[in-house]
């Protein structure tokens, strides 16, 4: 038990960041919100600001909006089959991850000491860090799963899945959001599902592709997980970005089913595994151009969705649309959310390819 209360001291938090250069100047700044109420701002200084911003860039890569936006370009750029099992794995480590944080409810570090870079989600709880699950889950899940359809030397492979792992989880103690020991339980926990689901992902991959109520199962059991999320007794970000996880998932899982039953699937073609793709002028060109089309199409899809469905929700509870925090009840937010990035998903994995195709970008 003194173990665990160490590992989970602020102060050793606070001293990792004194460390690496950042230090508290006064633990509390008050100055005027945009509401007119009175808020504390920590002030800090940056002794080094390179490593200030690699670690700032970091924990980017472990927001919600950093794999939405990248897991794409896997799928448009190197192969779809690649991209369904990280996605399927990200959603599998931020559900456990987030609704162990509401059920154990452990307080994140206490500023005083600590410098608190992100004060968005300082109204969560902090055990497990999430971003430190997915970091670990994603570069790993790519790492045993790219051998058999990419050639690649499996030792810079790993090089580089540890070092982005340690990176994103070292960023959580750096922006001072996560104790050691939150971060130490999310590895393990990553590392943990990992070991438990390997076994089945090729039996995972054949329902998904092949089953006939594949769709229905996916659908109905990521929105019934959504909508049985705990509970609290004040408002948190993390069930909305839990909804935005599977939801995202959802849609994918859809979309490469619709795929396999097409016969278009947009896989690499010749003997698995291919050479990796030569970086020509031309290849990093259509690449951009993907980006940006699919990039498009997937945030236009997301304003369409979200706008009709808060429409139609707040015209279903009779709630006024100029009622902003309705939008935070859970009737509303859990279809809102689930129903836009369940339209994402199907975007990102069916519609975006064939766009490509008449663009002439695949």
């Amino acid at each position: 038990m003194e173990l665990l209360a160490y590992l989970h001291d602020s102060e050793l938090v606070a001293r990792f960041q004194r460390q690496c250069g950042l230090s508290l100047v006064e633990s509390a700044h008050h100055t005027q919100s945009e509401t007119g109420t009175s808020v504390n701002k920590p002030q800090y200084k940056v002794r080094n600001w390179p490593l200030h911003f690699l670690f700032l860039l970091s924990a980017g890569l472990g927001h919600e909006v950093f794999y939405i936006t990248c897991l794409p370009i896997i799928h448009w750029s190197v192969d779809p089959f690649l991209c369904r099992r990280l996605v399927n794995m990200w959603a599998l480590v931020m559900y456990v991850g987030q609704v162990m944080k509401d059920i154990l409810k452990l307080p994140r570090p206490s500023s005083p000491p600590v410098v608190k870079l992100e004060p968005r989600v300082d109204a969560e709880y902090g055990l497990p860090s999430t971003h430190a699950m997915a970091a670990t889950a994603i570069s790993f899940t790519l790492l045993l799963s790219a051998p058999s359809r990419i050639q690649f030397p499996f030792e810079v492979g790993l090089l580089i899945a540890v070092t982005l792992s340690t990176l994103v989880s070292l960023s959580r103690l750096y922006t001072g959001m996560h104790s050691v020991l939150d971060v130490i339980c999310g590895i393990l926990i990553s590392a943990t599902l990992l070991g438990i689901t390997y076994p089945y992902w090729e039996t995972l991959d054949h329902f998904q592709l092949n089953s006939r109520i594949s769709p229905i199962v996916v659908v109905a059991l990521l929105y019934f997980l959504c909508f049985i999320y705990p509970e609290l007794d004040h408002y948190s970000p993390t069930r909305g970005d839990t909804t935005t996880v599977l939801g995202s998932c959802a849609g994918a899982s859809v979309g490469y089913w619709v795929n396999e039953q097409l016969g278009q699937t947009f896989e690499p073609e010749g003997t698995l595994p291919v050479p990796l793709p030569t970086l020509t002028a031309h290849a990093l060109a259509l690449g951009a151009g993907r980006f940006l089309v699919g990039a498009m199409a997937l945030l236009v899809t997301r304003h369409i969705v979200k706008t009709v469905s808060l429409h139609l929700l707040y015209s279903w509870y009779k709630v006024p649309k100029s009622d902003i925090n309705a939008r935070r009840r859970k009737e509303i937010e859990v279809p809102s959310k689930f129903a836009t990035y369940t339209s994402v998903g199907l975007v990102h994995s069916i519609l975006a390819s064939r766009l490509f195709v008449l663009l002439g970008l695949l």
